[in-house]
């Protein structure tokens, strides 16, 4: 009786698992907003997409626009963009129409998403959302942006006075901005494209939230300030900047633009701010934080992105510091950034690289920073880091006053192309202070100040190409 039960039990225990697992496949593909010869989409590839084993489902591919630049020529490219939801494991098929496939990348590399390729199609599957560039023969600005999200499970009640529905299909917006209320939730479906400006101005309690994309031409199209308690989720736009703000979350939001001051995620004199799962690919610095700027006014603190991938077209994977008051200094402070791709940074302006720039002006004390768990692979041009106080006349009224603090804990580069970083002061009064390194890895070797025949930090700096200047004190790598 004792072996019988056993085997009962075991025969339920597989048959509650089988129950759990089936469940837990789900697949959410949808309807395309127009028809395929509109200019919203791309017939550069066919994607299709499948639960395991199942019947494949064919993907609408959007156009979107990138910018490569060459020296100082700036070039509008189109590539392509899919997304579906999806939990459990789903196959995915990608046929590129114009060309055969010699090689194929898919990135972030941090992911090791492994393909094959029969037929000219690429089949890989995939066990968790993330956010991918699918490369063919090592082409970066026409390539496959693939957008792979979490089941979105929020429930539309058309009757209710709060709701603001946005269905499949292509709405203009009457006078290109559409300014939210308070109190609203802006449902925008998967398949819908908006084109015009969301505005959340001087509101409260509003949520923007969805699968569906703002149009990729117009910018800033999710802008808010002077705001509290705002969310906007799962949408794909151009620009979210954020001014004058505090408890903000913004996340799983995909961020792609082609133009000149194409920032992705900028934050102006705000607080609060949670990045959570975002993509951004920009043709300017692809997530700033700022302090007084653009008739917002005040420091930042408490500013987190993480769980985010970043490629900088242009201009640097992340800014932080050169905006502020000259004439009544700021602070920027407690910034955490942390389980991050970086896939690209093209800057050929030395006074504008880095892949990590901290860069003070207009008098900004800048505090307590950290970098932790942040990948970084071959970019194109610039440098890993620039951590200055600097006086651009361009931007600034005034050299920074100081940077403090800052950690980078569990970086790695792997590449070649990467110029000589830098860390700098400005005077003995504009110091840069308490810069650590802790295993930072290039090219998979640990850079430690206990190198065997370098036993001086500013030698192990020598090893991680990292320029270190006058008025800095006390940089360690351990």
């Amino acid at each position: 009786m004792a072996l019988i039960s056993l085997k009962k039990s075991i025969t339920l225990v597989a048959w509650l698992a089988m129950v759990s697992f089936a469940g837990a496949q789900q697949l959410t593909v949808y309807p395309a907003p127009a028809a395929e010869t509109d200019p919203l989409h791309n017939d550069d590839f066919t994607v299709k997409v499948r639960k395991r084993g199942g019947a494949w489902q064919d993907l609408y591919e959007y156009n979107v626009k990138v910018d490569e630049v060459k020296d100082t020529r700036h070039t509008v490219m189109q590539a392509s963009m899919c997304s579906f939801d999806f939990s459990g494991e789903v196959e995915v098929a990608v046929t590129p129409n114009k060309s055969k496939i010699h090689t194929a990348r898919i990135r972030p590399l941090s992911h090791h998403i492994t393909h094959e390729i029969t037929s000219n199609i690429l089949y890989f599957k995939l066990t968790k959302p993330v956010n991918l560039s699918v490369e063919i023969n090592g082409d970066i600005f026409h390539n496959l942006h693939l957008f792979a999200n979490p089941i979105d499970n929020f429930k539309v009640n058309k009757k209710e006075k709060n709701l603001i529905y946005f269905g499949p299909g292509v709405h203009e917006v009457p006078g290109g901005k559409m300014k939210i209320a308070s109190g609203k939730t802006v449902y925008v479906a998967g398949g819908a494209v908006i084109k015009g400006q969301l505005l959340v101005s001087e509101v409260r309690d509003v949520k923007i939230i969805g699968r569906g994309i703002i149009d990729f031409s117009i910018k800033g199209a999710v802008q808010i300030e002077r705001s509290r308690n705002i969310l906007v989720e799962g949408l794909a736009l151009t620009q979210c900047p954020i001014g004058g703000s505090d408890s903000i979350i913004i996340k799983n939001v995909k961020s792609i633009s082609y133009y000149g001051w194409g920032d992705g995620m900028n934050v102006f004199a705000s607080n609060n701010v949670w990045y959570d799962g975002v993509f951004c690919r920009n043709s300017d610095d692809c997530t700033t934080v700022y302090a007084t700027r653009k008739g917002f006014t005040g420091g930042c603190r408490n500013i987190t992105m993480e769980n985010a991938t970043l490629w900088a077209d242009v201009a640097h994977p992340i800014m932080i510091g050169i905006h502020g008051n000259a004439e009544n200094p700021d602070t920027i402070q407690n910034l955490v950034y942390r389980n991050i791709d970086i896939l690209d940074h093209k800057e050929a302006q030395l006074d504008y690289q880095g892949c990590f720039a901290i860069n003070a002006g207009d008098n900004n004390l800048i505090k307590d920073i950290r970098f932790e768990d942040i990948r970084v692979e071959d970019f194109r041009q610039g440098q890993l880091l620039n951590v200055r106080i600097f006086y651009n006349k361009k931007y600034c009224k005034a050299p920074g006053s100081g940077i403090e603090n800052v950690l980078f804990k569990d970086i790695a580069y792997n590449g070649n192309n990467a110029e000589l970083s830098m860390i700098a002061g400005y005077d003995s009064s504009r110091m840069v202070k308490n810069i650590t390194f802790e295993n930072l890895l290039i090219n998979g070797k640990k850079i430690t100040d206990n190198m065997p025949g370098k036993p001086a930090w500013y030698k192990t700096a020598d090893m991680a190409r990292i320029f270190i200047g006058a008025h800095v004190e006390n940089v360690v790598f351990k």
